[in-house]
């Protein structure tokens, strides 16, 4: 209990440290930031929140649905969806500085943003990143979907696993695609690892959910694999398919 009460006692001294040394300040219009964020309140309250969404594949909805109609008539291959913001201003501008900018601020705010929010689908036992090929990730420098799932899995206490899945073959950029081609641009891209034992239940973790063809073929290879549950998470859901 005493060592519990030490590191509090740590972190907060920390915390007060770098906000003395390094100022919160607004990464959208440069004003004071607010409540730990790199944004100030008016910013803050301007993120687009989805709260009112398709309970299998968070399609934003005018009103509170179970399911949208898409899914009503062919539903997707994962189990439930989990998206607390729509992709739209301001967050499309953060999200675009973290994931071509390197602006690794940007991608700490969102990350922030996302441990903030009420998960309303069951704990999983396993969260799981969508991979990036080995040819993106040295170009880039980092997996955007890995670096929102760190933080997000301390948080929650569950366990996160970055090489469960593996991208065998680099993809054209979804962005450039219909809803068709994505779906062939990633037919057969993906592969649980060899050996690799997972739970019951795992929870998929994206960035941006669009159209969904990354998830889906992720899900069916790790059902493949025996999992019998998988939820699909995502930062942000594009309003459209």
């Amino acid at each position: 209990m005493r060592t519990e009460a030490l590191t509090h006692v740590f972190q907060t001294q920390l915390s007060r440290l770098r906000t003395w040394l390094l100022p919160w300040r607004c990464l959208l219009c440069g004003a004071p930031g607010a409540s730990g964020l790199d944004l100030c309140e008016a910013c803050a309250a301007e993120m687009p929140r989805n709260r009112s969404c398709c309970a299998r594949c968070a399609l934003p909805l005018p009103v509170a649905a179970e399911f949208c109609g898409e899914c009503h008539r062919r539903p997707p291959p994962w189990d439930a969806a989990w998206a607390p913001f729509r992709y739209g201003w301001p967050l499309d501008r953060l999200e675009s500085r973290f994931k071509f900018g390197t602006d690794l601020a940007a991608g700490r705010t969102l990350a922030t943003l996302w441990q903030r929010e009420p998960m309303p689908v069951e704990r999983p036992d396993l969260i799981l990143p969508i991979p990036l090929h080995r040819g993106r990730l040295r170009q880039r420098g980092y997996n955007q979907a890995l670096e929102l799932a760190r933080p997000l899995a301390a948080v929650l206490r569950i366990p996160l696993r970055g090489d469960a899945l593996g991208r065998k073959r680099d993809t054209a950029a979804q962005t450039e695609l219909d809803r068709v081609a994505r779906r062939r641009n990633v037919r057969g891209a993906f592969e649980v690892r060899e050996g690799m034992a997972l739970p019951a239940h795992v929870a998929l973790l994206d960035d941006v959910m669009t159209t969904g063809a990354t998830l889906a073929e992720c899900t069916r290879q790790l059902k493949r694999a025996g999992v019998q549950r998988v939820d699909v998470w995502a930062l942000a859901r594009a309003p459209g398919r």
